[in-house]
């Protein structure tokens, strides 16, 4: 395990843009829930071949606490990963990556209802996020903007994204152990509250079982955008701490903007530049990075 916080949460950010990318190339190839499943089942095997001792000697300190682990993985895994492969239907890779940049911003209003005293330029910042979210999701139309018009895929992603910021937070008063472990409880837990979703895509007929292609997709996401950097993320937040490794997490919507041009072939329109920059200024300055810089 590498113990460079800049290099952990540079590697797990560039795997979660490519998850914006697989999550697009998976429609029509594997059904969203299905591969919600799939993913934290590949992740938790892996898991449990490389660590079944260790595991088996901190279940002592999970058992007490099984619910809070089960609730933090329903709202930073099942849930969000059902709503963001779902809403990869509905929009653009280039709207994913972006709309999902708004996670830090939400963390820090979490963290104010939590009682943490905002900044002026954090509250600055997070108007300007919102505004740069609202403008990805309505297209740059002001009608829209005005009458709140948002795409049904965006309004998914916004939703995820207030849940992932939930299991950041949480994440602080998770049980002491290695991060591997712990990641295999929360993988264990995705995986065995996935099943109903799966059980109802089979029931509609919505079930897609994965092809050639979908299953190089179901591969990737399970042993990269999950495993790898779920785990590199969670130590990455015993190095850093929550404040500054939030900070990488503004290069996601970087990453994935610019793999969506180069893999999906998708066209960059100004409206996409205007609210990538908003989104982008506005989390460094919630985040206080220009601050800190200054008196640096």
């Amino acid at each position: 395990m590498p113990t460079s916080a800049p290099l952990l949460l540079i590697v797990t950010t560039f795997f979660w843009g490519g998850n914006v990318v697989a999550g697009k190339l998976a429609v029509g190839d594997v059904s969203p829930l299905l591969l919600t499943f799939l993913r934290w089942f590949i992740s938790g095997s892996v898991l449990y071949a490389i660590s079944r001792h260790e595991i088996a000697v901190q279940w002592a300190q999970v058992k007490p606490r099984l619910l809070y682990v089960t609730i933090m993985a329903v709202l930073g895994f099942t849930a969000f990963n059902s709503m963001y492969y779902s809403a990869a239907a509905y929009t653009s890779g280039i709207n994913i990556a972006i709309i999902q940049g708004s996670t830090p911003v939400i963390v820090l209003i979490g963290a104010a209802l939590l009682g943490a005293r905002l900044k002026a330029a954090q509250i600055f910042g997070i108007l300007l996020t919102l505004i740069g979210v609202c403008f990805v999701a309505s297209k740059g139309d002001i009608a829209n903007l005005i009458g709140l018009k948002f795409n049904f895929g965006d309004l998914l992603l916004l939703t995820a994204s207030i849940l992932y910021a939930g299991y950041t937070l949480a994440l602080r008063r998770r049980p002491p152990m290695p991060a591997l472990v712990f990641f295999f409880f929360l993988a264990f837990a995705s995986a065995v509250t996935s099943i109903p979703g799966v059980i109802w895509e089979y029931a509609s007929g919505n079930l897609i079982w994965p092809d050639f292609k979908g299953a190089l997709i179901v591969l990737y996401v399970g042993l990269f955008p999950s495993l790898v950097c779920q785990v590199f993320y969670i130590r990455a937040l015993e190095i850093a701490g929550p404040a500054r490794a939030s900070a990488y997490y503004n290069l996601v919507p970087i990453f994935g903007t610019f793999l969506s041009i180069a893999l999906l072939g998708e066209r960059f329109f100004i409206s996409d530049a205007i609210a990538l920059g908003l989104v982008v200024a506005g989390i460094v300055l919630a985040e206080g990075l220009l601050t800190k810089k200054r008196a640096a």
